[in-house]
């Protein structure tokens, strides 16, 4: 007979392998990758990209101007979604319906600026007549000419996001809204498209969303209730530290395709997405710093870990 507290053999503590508990509360992976060059015109998706300080590489670094220097969107000039960025080598090429391809080289600009993007005054570069022309031909209607200009972010401005919602981290970026990484999800997506199906909508792309960086393998908003995004990437780890719900204006409405608005979108997301962390607005997704793996690449397929956030 066994001595008194000692194991049996065949007891069924001993015939249970040890499972080890998973290292985090929700485990993804990073399914899409986008950079907007130009701010508000089309994104580019890539298999990697670096990361740096101010978000991915190359992400806003060009922004449309007025004459006055006032930033403009395809919430006053929805034609911009038809402006297609590619990435080159050297250079990004940008091409759009009826228009010869403009070129822009990454290491040319021409004299310096000042520019405003939303409150803030920032330091830019001009980038001459030619591309100043480019915009302006494409992005005029009839009888409305628009004199504007393509600037350049001055990489020596530190221009900062909100410290109210980093608690006093310095996280800069370029001529992003305010913060240097969007992340979204699949499942937030397909919840959406559940919901416009089920009121005889079409689906549509997360491309209306803007992301930087889609997420698979999570629940529906999970990005919405994690303290920090941890990426496995090849450098080691990144951390990417979500701070604030990314409230809508009207640009998921607009079909990136066609440049066209209808409402179903956002009258959508109206009758469930209020965020009362942002009194009452409506989100989708989450606006992220960098704490941690500037300089790492971030590729499609790498492992992101995440714990719930307890307030």
């Amino acid at each position: 007979m066994a001595d008194a507290g000692q194991s049996l053999p065949n007891s069924k503590e001993s015939k249970e392998p040890h499972v080890p508990q998973p290292a985090f509360d929700i485990e993804a992976t990073i399914a899409r990758l986008f950079v907007y060059p130009v701010k508000s015109c089309a994104g580019v998706e890539l298999p990697e990209t670096l990361l740096t300080e101010t978000g991915l590489e190359f992400d806003r670094a060009w922004m449309v101007v007025d004459a006055q220097g006032e930033f403009v969107t395809q919430r006053q000039l929805p034609r911009m979604a038809l402006i297609r960025p590619q990435m080159k080598h050297m250079e990004v090429v940008l091409r759009a319906p009826g228009m010869l391809a403009l070129h822009l080289a990454f290491d040319r600009v021409e004299k310096p600026v000042r520019v405003r993007v939303w409150k803030d005054e920032v330091a830019a570069y001009d980038m001459g007549d030619i591309a100043a022309q480019w915009f302006s031909d494409f992005l005029s209607e009839p009888g409305k000419p628009q004199a504007l200009r393509l600037v350049r972010f001055d990489p020596e401005h530190k221009r900062l996001s909100s410290l109210q919602w980093t608690d006093g981290v310095e996280a800069t970026n370029q001529f992003a809204d305010g913060f240097p990484l969007l992340v979204a999800s699949e499942g937030s997506l397909a919840e959406l498209n559940e919901r416009l199906a089920a009121a005889g909508h079409d689906a549509v792309g997360i491309e209306r969303f803007r992301p930087n960086i889609v997420l698979a393998g999570i629940e529906s908003h999970d990005e919405d209730r994690v303290d920090a995004l941890h990426v496995a990437t090849g450098e080691g780890e990144a951390e990417l530290k979500p701070v604030k719900p990314c409230t809508r204006c009207p640009i998921p409405d607009i079909d990136p395709a066609t440049a066209t608005s209808s409402p179903e979108v956002g009258d959508m997301l109206r009758t469930y997405r209020a965020d009362p962390r942002v009194d009452g607005r409506i989100t989708f997704g989450m606006n992220c710093i960098v704490l941690q793996g500037v300089e790492h690449m971030l590729k499609v397929g790498q492992a992101v870990g995440a714990n719930y956030r307890f307030e």
